[in-house]
């Protein structure tokens, strides 16, 4: 063995490994993405951008990106105040609070929407109140944006808390020394140190929002042209047999999933890259 090779896996081995991990890529990855954009282009770019520019593909992808532009910086706002508190203070219900940070991604996103029908529903707790009052939720723009918000909300605290823990509070407690308010301390000395945490929380919190079918597609209402998101949009053009349409849908989904994963990545080798050099 030459004198700087750690490895200690024969290469047939390594070989091995690495093949297997291709092929399960290409089988449960780059397969189903090559039938999306076949399926998509299958009659032609012409039809693919028809379809695009169809009123209720451009209605669902405005919904889509509405939702989004909406749940992102309110969970944005929260993960940041969550995790500052959790991870900076001792209080009473603390475990708590973590707990709940977990419950959406315990609970499935179906049951999620029909927490929602029974909270503003015709027939819920709330439902008479808001009817009387003329305030549409169920079925209309809002609950798409509270049900995503609701399924969304953990990402970015989860990848907050661990950073701010390994931080410790010892600079903020500087910096109030020094005569720095709270505003000033978490300007000037937390967002540098957690940025690269924030910034993946609020990719992967995005990309989650893009994608959600289950709870959506509970309290939308399935209206065409009005509380379709993207993902709904697809299956209702696949259970019509308009397969071209669905296709052509479901790959500016892909796109999406790509250009977040660059984002992610991207972000990652910021992180590395800042982190080795602290370290060098």
């Amino acid at each position: 063995m030459r004198k700087n090779q750690t490895r200690t896996e024969p290469r047939i081995i390594q070989r091995l490994l690495i093949g297997a991990a291709l092929l399960y890529l290409a089988f449960f990855l780059f397969l189903p993405l090559g039938c999306i954009f076949a399926g998509a282009l299958r009659k032609g770019a012409q039809v693919y951008f028809q379809s695009l520019a169809a009123p209720d593909a451009l209605s669902a992808i405005r919904l889509t990106f509405l939702t989004a532009l909406v749940a992102v910086p309110l969970n944005l706002v929260f993960g940041v105040a969550a995790s500052w508190a959790i991870a900076k203070f001792d209080f009473k219900g603390k475990n708590l609070l973590l707990t709940l940070i977990d419950l959406p991604l315990s609970v499935s996103p179906v049951i999620s929407g029909m927490v929602f029908i029974l909270l503003f529903g015709a027939q819920g707790y709330l439902g008479p109140w808001l009817a009387a009052h003329g305030i549409r939720i169920v079925f209309a723009i809002p609950a798409i944006i509270l049900a995503t918000t609701f399924v969304t909300f953990p990402f970015v605290a989860r990848e907050l808390i661990p950073v701010m823990k390994s931080q410790g509070t010892e600079e903020e407690e500087a910096a109030v020394t020094l005569g720095a308010n709270g505003w000033q301390t978490f300007r000037r000395v937390t967002l540098p140190n957690i940025r690269w945490g924030l910034l993946y929380g609020v990719i992967l919190c995005n990309a989650r929002a893009m994608g959600e079918f289950g709870a959506v597609s509970v309290v939308s209402g399935h209206i065409r042209g009005q509380t379709n998101t993207l993902p709904l949009y697809v299956e209702i053009l696949y259970n019509e047999y308009n397969f071209a349409a669905a296709f052509a849908a479901a790959s500016v989904l892909v796109f999406l999933a790509l250009v977040t994963l660059f984002a992610k990545r991207l972000v990652e080798r910021k992180f590395n890259e800042e982190k080795s050099g602290e370290t060098s």
